[in-house]
This record gives C-alpha cells, structure tokens and sequence, in this order.
C-alpha cells in the first residue's frame, strides 16, 4: 500500500505541475484541499488531479457526488477510494 500511496503523490505532483514538493513532503493523512495544513489544493487542482487519476487508475468521479470531499480529503482517502474503485 505503501507503493501504491508514492504513486498518487507522484501524480498529485505531475499533474498539477507542483515543482517545489516533494512526494515525502505530502503526509498520507493531511488534507490535501483547502486551508491549513497540507498542500492547499482548490477546486481547478481537484478537476485536473481527477482527470489525471481517471487516466492512470481508470477511476471515475462524479461532478454531482457530495462523495468527492471524502475522497479528496487526503492521500490515504484517495488509496481507499482507487482501491475499492477497482475491487469493485
């Protein structure tokens, strides 16, 4: 699981072009959105990481679904999300 979390902070960064972190920068459980601590991603890095996540892992997001929060809520959010995407 460890792999797999360094392969979405990988994309987190590719994908939204964040040239000055690192993936040890990015804690699995801190907030990847929003204010505080983290990386204070907002709503345009929400869209272009879910394209990018589509694109690697096949997994689909639904603008309407109150549920995206939950899954964008952290590194560890988006692992569980992906991993029961594809188990499903």
């Amino acid at each position: 699981m460890e792999n797999f979390k360094l392969q979405i902070k990988e994309l987190i960064i590719s994908a939204l072009e964040l040239e000055d972190i690192s993936p040890e920068d990015i804690q699995d459980d801190e907030s990847i959105f929003g204010a505080g601590p983290g990386l204070g991603l907002d709503s345009i890095d929400a869209l272009e990481l879910g394209v990018a996540l589509k694109k690697k892992f096949g997994v689909k997001f639904s603008a309407e679904s109150e549920e995206n929060k939950k899954h964008f809520a952290s590194v560890d959010a988006l692992a569980a999300y992906i991993s029961s995407a594809a188990a499903g």
